[in-house]
């Protein structure tokens, strides 16, 4: 059940963290991902960590992609982001609205992603492939379902090439998100994002930022082991795995997975899926 992988890092703070995240992604590279994404923090407050972990991605030989957030920014400042990703060799770009940072004023010259797509569309052609978000269980600002797949919907016809989903434990959120597109014609790649599940109190807090939903059995029997990681591991790594296998049976493209930097558990569960 051999499916494309993606991996998704974040830049760290310290050479230890650095030292730990090369570690991982040396243990990672076995999986032969399709490429390796880096978050950029909220207004660009990471963007020179996210650069550099690009390229030290891609001088280990493998395909990387930048996050590309663009509150807080203006074009001047994105075209120079745009001038050092080319420069760098990057071929692809995460192209994302991104969240206010607290003490910022104004919100910048950009108020979509999908008007971020279009100005990269309109200084760079064709010389990324730009990837987007896609939220199979309705972005958490979102007026309605219907205006939230507008808005992937606006993000393709702006120039993007495939999808990126939020993470989701609901396996038929995602496959109505998708029958919800193609009913409309758009039948771009849409990745799943994948979350492993290896701390309760971190999924929570994730899932309660994001709008992610946690069902109530997933958190109940996460409550239940109360401080017992082994047991929330193990619980994570079945129901995670059996996620994923859901989703290959169904034909999703890829499989994208949100690391937190860490190796083991996204071994694993690929580990489990070529078994």
């Amino acid at each position: 059940m051999k499916l494309p992988i993606s991996l998704e890092f974040f830049p760290p703070k310290t050479p230890e963290g650095a030292a730990r995240l090369r570690q991982a992604r040396q243990a990672l590279y076995a999986l032969e991902p399709e490429f390796c994404s880096v978050t950029f923090g909220a207004g660009g407050s990471t963007q020179d960590g996210t650069l550099s972990a690009v390229t030290e991605i891609m001088a280990e030989g493998r395909p990387a992609a930048p996050h590309l957030s663009c509150i807080g920014q203006t074009r001047d400042s994105i075209r120079e982001r745009l001038a050092a990703y080319s420069a760098a060799g990057i071929e692809r770009i995460v192209a994302l609205r991104g969240d206010l940072p607290s003490g910022y004023g104004a919100s910048g010259e950009f108020r979509y992603a999908s008007e971020l797509v279009a100005f990269i569309r309109s200084e760079t052609g064709k010389r990324f492939h730009i990837e987007v978000a896609a939220y199979p269980e309705v972005h958490p600002q979102a007026k309605s379902p219907q205006s939230d797949v507008d808005a992937f919907i606006a993000k393709v016809e702006a120039g993007a090439d495939s999808g990126i989903t939020q993470y989701f434990f609901n396996a038929d959120a995602y496959y109505r998100y998708i029958d919800e597109l193609d009913s409309r014609g758009v039948r771009v790649p849409v990745v799943p994002g994948i979350m492993p599940i290896t701390s309760s109190t971190q999924l929570m807090r994730f899932s309660d930022a994001c709008g992610a939903e946690i069902p109530r059995w997933i958190r109940l029997r996460l409550q239940s082991f109360g401080d017992d990681t082994a047991s929330i591991k193990a619980f994570g790594l079945d129901v995670v795995s059996g996620l994923c296998e859901q989703l290959a049976a169904a034909g999703a493209p890829g499989l994208h997975f949100y690391t937190m930097n860490q190796a083991q558990a996204t071994l694993e569960i690929c580990r489990r899926l070529d078994a």
